[in-house]
């Protein structure tokens, strides 16, 4: 039958049988012909409903052969000459693999008719903490806000979350290296640009948290700390403040971006007699600072800190000067951290969205897995969350105003 060639035929017409689907009256060796008048329309009926029959079936194999079986990993390893566990690792994105090597194994996969799943594989991300965020986690515990934040939207994942310590940038790839079992990426904490220099080098996603790569060639997420800091320094001119200093401990690209808020709202006017820097990271530094600049008599009439712990040592300074808060000074933090509530007076922050933060971070790792897996090209980017302002009592209007 034309045009039905390699279709599978269920049943034929045998002598002295009924054609199938065909009314039992008729019979081919009766001597009736089929297209006779009073057979001819429950012919054309048969014919129709046999042709439909014929279409709707699956072709037949060629040759009668059997489907040709799907590859296996084993398959694909033996055809590039790779490890077994290389080409499983590539195809479950459950380990490392080079990304050169993942992208050829992933395509031959294709070609030998592998199904190649969509969705990025792994189930850790490892947190790499550098010296200087692990002590945070000790003092003022922003860190482990953030990684509340993290392990909440990695817990709703089923992703687990692995922390490590490190004291120098050229412990990262070996520690990249040990964890690399179902890792999805690495999130880098707190970090100086040794240590993003070397990670821009690791062959995982990697995300960078509360910093930023200057070269844009890793995702990065933190803070809007130029509108944190805008943000603080508007709050206090719009209290009439105009002698205002900033208290914070230099070296980060972070603190320079809230450098750059200040001047934004305080204009020429603000320039570098009008920064206080600390020692450290500490309310003890805050507090020895804020004294020497009481001593040598105050010219100013507020304080705006780089982080709550430095303005909690700012009050105690100010307080035990003989002045008070914010009756001849005021002072507000950056973080937003629930122990300034308990600081007498409460303090005035920008709040910071601390465990917003982790669980970006995640979706960063993610979204850069996943654009690996569909051997995508992956544009990094630079996510920075908005702040806002938490008015509490250590903020008011100058006696001078």
């Amino acid at each position: 039958m034309g045009g039905l060639e390699g279709r599978r035929v269920i049943a034929a017409a045998q002598p002295h049988q009924p054609l199938p689907g065909y009314p039992g009256t008729c019979r081919w060796n009766h001597g009736v012909h089929p297209l006779s008048p009073c057979n001819k329309s429950a012919y054309l009926q048969f014919i129709l409903r046999y042709v439909i029959l014929l279409h709707t079936l699956p072709p037949a194999k060629a040759g009668g052969a059997m489907s040709r079986k799907r590859p296996t990993i084993a398959d694909i390893a033996q055809n590039l000459d790779l490890s077994t566990a290389t080409v499983s690792r590539a195809l479950s994105g459950r380990g490392y693999v080079r990304d050169d090597v993942a992208l050829r194994i992933r395509t031959r996969a294709r070609e030998m008719g592998y199904p190649v799943h969509d969705q990025p594989g792994g189930s850790r991300v490892l947190v790499v903490a550098s010296h200087a965020a692990l002590l945070d986690l000790q003092r003022s515990q922003f860190t482990l806000h953030v990684l509340e934040g993290l392990r909440e939207r990695a817990a709703a994942l089923a992703i687990e979350v692995d922390v490590h310590g490190y004291s120098g940038p050229d412990e990262i790839p070996a520690v990249a290296q040990r964890q690399s079992e179902a890792l999805i990426g690495i999130i880098l904490m707190t970090v100086d640009d040794a240590t993003i220099s070397v990670a821009r080098s690791l062959p995982c996603p990697v995300v960078l948290l509360n910093d930023d790569d200057p070269l844009m060639q890793i995702d990065s997420v933190a803070p809007c700390n130029r509108s944190a800091a805008a943000l603080a320094a508007a709050h206090l001119t719009a209290q009439g403040h105009q002698r205002i200093l900033f208290l914070t401990k230099p070296g980060r690209r972070t603190i320079a971006r809230r450098l750059e808020g200040m001047r934004d709202v305080l204009g020429a006017g603000f320039g570098p007699a009008q920064v206080l820097e600390v020692e450290d990271w500490t309310a003890e530094a805050a507090r020895n600072r804020v004294a020497a600049a009481l001593r040598d008599g105050p010219a100013f009439t507020a304080i705006i800190a780089a982080a709550d712990i430095l303005a909690a040592g700012a009050i105690v300074a100010i307080q035990e000067s003989g002045a008070s808060v914010p009756r001849d000074i005021s002072v507000i933090g950056i973080d937003g951290l629930p122990q300034g509530e308990l600081t007498s007076p409460a303090l005035t922050t920008i709040a910071i969205p601390m465990r917003r933060i982790g669980a970006e971070a995640l979706a960063l790792v993610q979204d850069s897995a996943r654009s690996r897996l569909h051997d995508q090209f992956y544009v990094p980017r630079k996510l920075e969350l908005g702040c806002r302002l938490i008015e509490r009592a250590s903020t008011g209007a100058p006696l001078s105003r």
